[in-house]
């Protein structure tokens, strides 16, 4: 049963509910909550890729700047097969206001779904916060989930700096590109540029290498 805030104040962290972060390779923790788009859980995007991301607050500069762009790129991520939810501790009718108010402002519609947090009950399930945490106004979380809902990467932002959508755009595709073991995205790979050889193992073809290097760094074409 969900901890309420004034419960919360009157408990030490060691009696609060264990919480850590969520690790690459871990399966994201399920949740049912209330969104701009109807309830929604996150088992409703399993067969997607899925960008889920946390702000600290509803109407505060940074995070309007953020949606405005993410909403803007909404599309390019549709053409990626990614989906994308939002999350903040703050109720489902801040939520719906603000959306109005970028609505207004920057003739925008955020369309995707902006879930409510308000007693951090999902926060502290991903680790976004510590167990004795009474808000989440530091959170800027990305947690990118393949199709089986496994965490393959994930980003944090401090509330005064906001993320990057072509970055977030180019982590999904370097991802999908790599989710099949059988090539690695270097450096500032975007999509189309060259990928790297998985390098072998076996003894054999270290030593059969025409260069030394060449059996741990052989730039590929991407096929796709």
């Amino acid at each position: 049963m969900p901890i309420t805030k004034d419960e919360r104040s009157d408990l030490s962290a060691e009696s609060l509910p264990a919480c850590s972060p969520l690790r690459l390779g871990e399966a994201a923790p399920d949740f049912t909550a209330r969104s701009t788009r109807g309830v929604v859980s996150l088992s409703d995007f399993r067969g997607r890729w899925l960008a889920l991301f946390s702000h600290p607050a509803d109407f505060t500069p940074v995070c309007t700047s953020e949606f405005v762009a993410i909403a803007r790129a909404h599309d390019r991520f549709a053409t990626l097969g990614c989906e994308l939810m939002a999350l903040s501790v703050d109720s489902l009718f801040s939520h719906l206001a603000w959306i109005r108010a970028i609505k207004d402002r920057f003739d925008v519609v955020v369309d995707f779904p902006i879930i409510e947090d308000p007693t951090l009950e999902i926060a502290r399930a991903y680790g976004m916060v510590g167990p004795n945490a009474m808000d989440a106004s530091a959170v800027r979380t990305s947690y990118f989930l393949d199709p089986d809902g496994i965490l393959r990467a994930s980003t944090c932002y401090p509330a005064s700096v906001g993320r990057s959508v072509d970055e977030m755009l180019r982590l999904v595709a370097a991802l999908q590109r790599v989710h099949d073991g059988s090539a690695l995205a270097p450096a500032g790979w975007m999509p189309g540029s060259d990928l790297l050889a998985v390098p072998s193992h076996d003894i054999a073809d270290v030593l059969g290498a025409a260069e030394a290097s060449d059996w741990f760094y052989q730039p590929i074409k991407d096929a796709r």
